[in-house]
């Protein structure tokens, strides 16, 4: 009963102290013998491989958490143990923590989870979780449970903390891990995180799958645990949204605007924009001097323009300028986009898909698109005709327009990052 209770309250009392350093010191860390009062549901395995590698690690990290004190908090299993104490050096300058172990179930990192993270005072926190619990025969609402209770934990401790959540990764019915119960389990998690302001979930399945809904050989040679190219796609689609969070890409963008061009935006807030009106939300919202929209969806961030990912998953809105443009012009801006995200350019009215286009479509196609990385959108308007060009290559070449309108950026699933926004004076 003592145990119990001392694990519930190091996982659910976190929010009343700094440092809980008490619960540190008095829970043991080697893996408990049995089930017996251990907070959420499912597997935790007992392998005397994993055994030896769960009191290994945690003995280590146990010496650490002074040094690791404000760290960003990779907690998963083998795939994220396998990026290494320094996640690959994939994000210069940011202090990250690997909490990592092989093997491990989802409810395994929920029982070791205020050693192991929340001692830290993280200032964010990055899961992936649930291909083991997979294998050992858990269901989607179990997983999606124990998820739950992590995230209830984290929120109890510091509820603006920024955690990012991945999708489970593709791997393969031969591993005990078919695409139908993976994408089951993702279905189940989006469910919980949308009840969570402060996560952000991250489209990692359909990075990774291939057309049956399986990992790639190429990026996971065994069809479990990315390669190097693997790891370079999972820190790239991070990147952009560790960056919303203020943890990464941390100054201004010190573009200047060429000669015979004027600036859509002032890199500081969104002066000289509007939000649409929708059908819950009936009245425009005019948004000069201010530094995002009231809900928090479109927001300027160091000289961009970020459309943040909507916690429901999809959720529709457009952002305009208040100035509207007859005259023939040039329309240049510079746009990075997380795995499958969709959104889009308004031209005067006509929307101009913009989206990471090879997962997300319609141009799929493209040979210069850089994936999670900024490309540049030209857009090219002569007698109400637009030619549209992404890196130089052509996406419309007859894109239709009426004679006058704003300019427009759309929201719908992910996010979507604009910056470097200028037209042509007339």
């Amino acid at each position: 009963m003592y145990r119990t209770i001392l694990v519930l309250v190091c996982l659910l009392g976190l929010g009343f102290s700094e440092r809980p350093m008490a619960c540190a010191a008095e829970t043991s860390r080697d893996l408990p013998a049995t089930d017996d009062g251990l907070p959420g549901k499912g597997p935790i395995r007992r392998y005397d491989w994993f055994r030896n590698l769960w009191n290994e690690k945690r003995a280590t990290w146990a010496k650490k958490t002074e040094a690791d004190q404000k760290a960003v908090v990779f907690l998963g299993d083998s795939i994220t143990q396998g990026w290494g104490d320094n996640v690959g050096g994939s994000f210069p300058g940011l202090k990250v923590a690997n909490r990592g172990i092989s093997g491990d179930t989802t409810r395994g990192m929920l029982v070791r989870l205020a050693d192991d993270v929340v001692a830290l005072n993280p200032t964010g926190v990055v899961m992936l979780m649930g291909t083991n619990d997979l294998e050992e025969g858990a269901d989607a609402a179990t997983i999606a449970g124990n998820v739950q209770l992590i995230l209830d934990a984290l929120r109890a401790h510091n509820a603006k903390l920024p955690i990012t959540v991945c999708r489970v990764f593709p791997a393969s019915a031969s591993k005990k891990r078919p695409a139908d119960q993976i994408k089951a389990i993702n279905t189940a998690i989006a469910n919980v995180t949308k009840n969570y302001p402060q996560v952000t979930l991250v489209d990692t399945w359909t990075l990774f799958a291939d057309e049956k809904g399986d990992a790639k050989p190429a990026e996971f040679p065994d069809l479990l645990h990315p390669n190097q190219a693997g790891y370079a796609k999972w820190a790239a689609a991070l990147r952009p949204v560790l960056a919303t969070q203020g943890l990464v890409e941390t100054d201004d963008d010190k573009f200047e605007v060429e000669p015979g061009f004027m600036s859509l935006a002032n890199g500081k807030d969104l002066t000289g924009w509007r939000l649409a009106a929708t059908k819950t939300k009936p009245a425009e919202e005019m948004l000069d001097g201010q530094a995002s929209t009231s809900d928090g969806r479109y927001v300027a961030i160091h000289g961009r323009i970020v459309v943040t990912t909507p916690a429901e998953g999809s959720r529709i809105q457009q952002l305009y300028t208040k100035q509207e443009f007859s005259h023939d012009f040039t329309l240049k801006l510079e746009f990075r986009a997380t795995p499958n995200a969709d959104s889009g350019v308004f031209i005067r009215g006509p929307q101009l898909q913009c989206r990471d286009y090879p997962l997300a479509g319609p141009y799929k196609e493209l040979k210069k698109y850089r994936p999670q990385d900024w490309n540049e959108l030209v857009v090219t308007v002569k007698d109400n005709v637009a030619v549209c060009t992404c890196n130089g290559e052509v996406l419309e070449g007859a894109f239709k327009l009426p004679a006058t309108g704003p300019i427009g950026l759309e929201g719908d699933r992910g996010q979507m990052e604009y910056r470097r926004i200028r037209i042509s004076k007339p």
